[in-house]
């Protein structure tokens, strides 16, 4: 559920609204009174609201991708905790992958660590203008109170989830590097905004405690994927997401699966080719 203070705001963004019903997502518009009925707690000063209803979230991200690791190693996967710094190649083929742990044999391997994808990729050719959109949320843990279906509170562009673990606000963008230091300072700003969005919970939040966390987007210069063959074709490429990298999983699975057993892939790749940085300025 999209939220404004009133119709004025949505039809202010009536042509990024327009570029999503144009490709096939649909909405109901509520206010008034419907509105409060569905969003009881929040601010009278929100008056105006779209929900879309063919939408779904994640209740436990960190849950959700535990059980995928599970299911991988039901399924014959093994899991090496230590960190990939570079590749072994011998007539030209991938022989294996260097860890700080040792080298693990390998003929295929794929490059899909998000915004730490870069050092590997640099080894094998690739240019990368890639950096981290830092995004900053805070956790109340345990507050079973808030927002149902999530909501975006558009003028203060942040995003209000009930979690099964806790109330969850997240919003921010700050490109600083990644390793820069944290600003909690950005995590503050965000409870300012839940405070002032659910004032009838206020209590409940101060009570809980609160948890900050900073992450980081992947995000190249065009807002799309990097998805294909390095130049080593043993080595694919699978990073770059942005702010969709939850919702884009399992295409992008899909797809390197295709490219590893050497099936075309369902759609075309060249808007994600990672050869379209060529020449470019960046790292």
């Amino acid at each position: 559920m999209h939220v404004w203070k009133d119709r004025a705001g949505f039809e202010a963004e009536a042509t990024t609204w327009g570029v999503r019903r144009a490709v096939g997502i649909e909405w109901d518009e509520v206010e008034g009174e419907a509105l409060r009925a569905l969003q009881p707690d929040l601010s009278p000063d929100y008056r105006f609201a779209v929900r879309v209803g063919d939408s779904a979230h994640c209740r436990d991200p960190g849950g959700y991708v535990a059980a995928l690791v599970a299911h991988a190693e039901r399924r014959g996967a093994g899991v090496v905790k230590a960190r990939a710094v570079d590749f072994t190649f011998s007539g030209g083929r991938l022989t294996g992958v260097v860890t700080e742990a040792g080298t693990i044999p390998a003929e295929r391997a794929v490059i899909a660590a998000g915004i730490r994808s870069t050092d590997l990729a640099v080894r094998l050719g690739l240019r990368v203008p890639m950096e981290s959109e830092r995004g900053y949320h805070v956790q109340f843990e345990g507050l079973d109170l808030g927002p149902v279906p999530p909501v975006m509170i558009q003028d203060r562009k942040v995003a209000i989830t009930r979690l099964a673990t806790g109330l969850r606000v997240a919003g921010q963008v700050e490109l600083a590097g990644v390793d820069a230091r944290a600003n909690w300072r950005r995590a503050e700003v965000l409870k300012t905004h839940l405070l002032a969005v659910f004032p009838g919970l206020a209590e409940a939040i101060r009570s809980a405690r609160a948890v900050p966390w900073l992450g980081h987007r992947p995000s190249t210069p065009d807002g799309r994927p990097v998805i294909g063959r390095s130049p080593h074709p043993d080595v694919l490429v699978a990073y770059g997401h942005g702010h969709i990298g939850l919702a884009s999983a399992p295409r992008t699975g899909r797809i390197v699966a295709d490219l590893l057993v050497g099936r075309a892939p369902e759609i075309a790749l060249d808007g994600f080719s990672p050869a379209r940085f060529d020449g470019f300025g960046g790292i």
